[in-house]
C-alpha cells in the first residue's frame, strides 16, 4: 500500500488502537446494524452477528497493532466485507444452508476487497501460528510467552530461573521447532499470497 492515500476513516483504526471508547461505540452504532441485518438474512441471529462483529474488531485491532494497518478505503466497506467473510466461513463450517447474497449490499470498492483479503490472510496466519504454538512443549511455550512480553532476554532468563545463555539457545531451538511445525502444516501453503 505504498503510494496509496490514507482514507479519512483511518480515525476508526487509530481509535481502536487507542482503545477510544467513543470511537468503538461509534463503530457499533454506525456499522453494526448493517452486519446484524446481513447475518439475520443469512441463517443467523443478533447474537451470531454480535460475535462476528466482536471477532472482526479484534482482528482489525491485532492487524493494526502488528502490521500498522493503513486504511485506504471507507471503513464501512472494509468492516462489512470482513464481517461478511467471517460469517460465510462460519456458515460453511457449521453446514448451515440458506445463504442469501444480496449483491447490492456488497461494496464494489476494490480497495476494500484488497484490504479485506489481506486481513483474512493475516487472521489465518494468526490462527495457524496459535494452533502450532499449542503443539510445543510447556518449556518452549513458557519461554516464548515470556520473550513476547519481556524485551530483555536477561529478564526472561531471570523470570524463568534459568541462565541467560540457556534462555537464548532454548529460544532459538523453540522458534526453529515452531517454524517447522508451521511450515509442515497443510494450511501453510494455502497462506502463501
Amino acid at each position: 500500500m505504498n503510494d496509496k492515500k490514507i482514507h479519512e476513516d483511518q480515525k476508526y483504526i487509530n481509535g481502536l488502537m487507542a482503545n477510544n471508547t467513543f470511537i468503538i461505540q461509534t463503530i457499533y452504532d454506525k456499522f453494526a446494524p448493517k452486519v446484524i441485518n446481513y447475518v439475520k438474512q443469512n441463517s443467523g441471529d443478533a447474537y451470531d452477528a454480535q460475535d462476528v462483529i466482536q471477532e472482526t474488531i479484534i482482528t482489525i485491532y491485532n492487524q493494526a497493532k502488528q502490521k500498522n494497518l493503513q486504511l485506504t478505503c471507507p471503513f464501512d466497506a472494509y468492516f462489512f466485507l470482513l464481517c461478511k467473510r467471517k460469517w460465510l466461513n462460519q456458515i460453511k463450517k457449521s453446514g448451515r444452508k440458506e445463504v442469501t447474497i444480496n449483491e447490492e449490499v456488497l461494496s464494489k470498492d476494490d480497495e476494500a476487497q484488497v484490504l479485506t483479503f489481506e486481513t483474512s490472510i493475516f487472521e489465518n496466519k494468526q490462527v495457524l501460528f496459535n494452533e502450532m504454538f499449542q503443539q510445543l512443549g510447556d518449556a518452549c511455550k513458557d519461554l516464548l510467552k515470556a520473550s513476547f512480553k519481556i524485551n530483555s532476554m536477561e529478564e526472561v532468563a531471570k523470570s524463568l530461573n534459568i541462565t541467560y545463555a540457556y534462555a537464548r539457545k532454548k529460544k532459538s531451538l523453540c522458534i526453529g521447532q515452531l517454524t517447522k511445525l508451521v511450515q509442515a502444516s497443510p494450511k501453510f501453503n494455502q497462506l502463501k499470497y
